[in-house]
């Protein structure tokens, strides 16, 4: 798992990087902003997500997750494709979830929808030629990201070593900055149970707020000692 400041500087150092590193930055910026799984962010479609108008105030987006693309090898699927369609994990068929984007998210991907001249109904993000993003691209420039930015002995470590530990680092976050456990379980499509059980262990530097609000909180009136005074 990574903590917000190397997620940071890797996905700066995605963006800055030729060719289809801005391509590849907005896909990484939406794992990060609103954790969706990567097999379902490579299915989203442009469709799939609400932009404000620019001149609005309220400058959040909107995702629509409704279908995953996980790669399983071409030998595993009915078309021979290395990708399959399906619903999302643990949801009924054919349910949908929204997860919010932060207005730095709206940013990103109103110029990514832009600069790469996107209908409604494409890919939100497409590989070089167009087609589902791979997973290998995908893969390849996060490690390059990580040898770029992390000293050699967090490289090596197990420390945001698959491109999953974005969607880990996003839910810890959302726990650590107060959101309750049951939205931050329904924006990442989880049960709140194995999200706890999961989590539990990652939430920190909430203890300083809880003693406040319990200090806010007051104290029992003092009783009066018979006889004091």
């Amino acid at each position: 798992m990574l903590n917000p400041e190397q997620a940071a500087a890797i996905l700066d150092w995605i963006r800055r990087r030729p060719p289809g590193g801005k391509r590849l930055h907005a896909f990484f910026a939406t794992l990060y902003y609103c954790g969706p799984r990567p097999e379902e962010t490579v299915a989203m479609r442009v469709e799939d997500v609400t932009l404000p108008e620019p001149d609005a105030d309220d400058q959040w987006c909107e995702l629509l997750i409704h279908t995953a693309t996980p790669e399983i090898g071409k030998q595993w699927t009915d078309t021979g494709e290395i990708h399959e369609q399906r619903d999302l994990k643990g949801r009924a068929q054919g349910e949908t979830r929204t997860v919010p984007g932060h207005p730095a998210l709206t940013r990103i991907l109103r110029q990514h929808i832009a600069d790469e001249q996107l209908h409604p109904g494409d890919l939100l993000f497409q590989g070089e030629f167009g087609g589902i993003l791979a997973g290998s691209v995908i893969r390849r420039a996060w490690r390059s990201a990580r040898k770029a930015v992390l000293p050699p002995h967090v490289f090596e470590s197990p420390t945001g070593r698959r491109v999953y530990d974005i969607w880990h680092t996003r839910l810890t976050k959302w726990l650590n900055d107060g959101i309750p456990p049951a939205q931050v379980a329904e924006w990442a499509g989880n049960s709140v149970a194995v999200l706890l059980a999961t989590y539990a262990r990652c939430i920190d530097g909430q203890l300083p707020d809880l003693k406040r609000r319990l200090e806010a909180a007051g104290d029992l009136p003092e009783a009066e000692v018979p006889g004091a005074g």
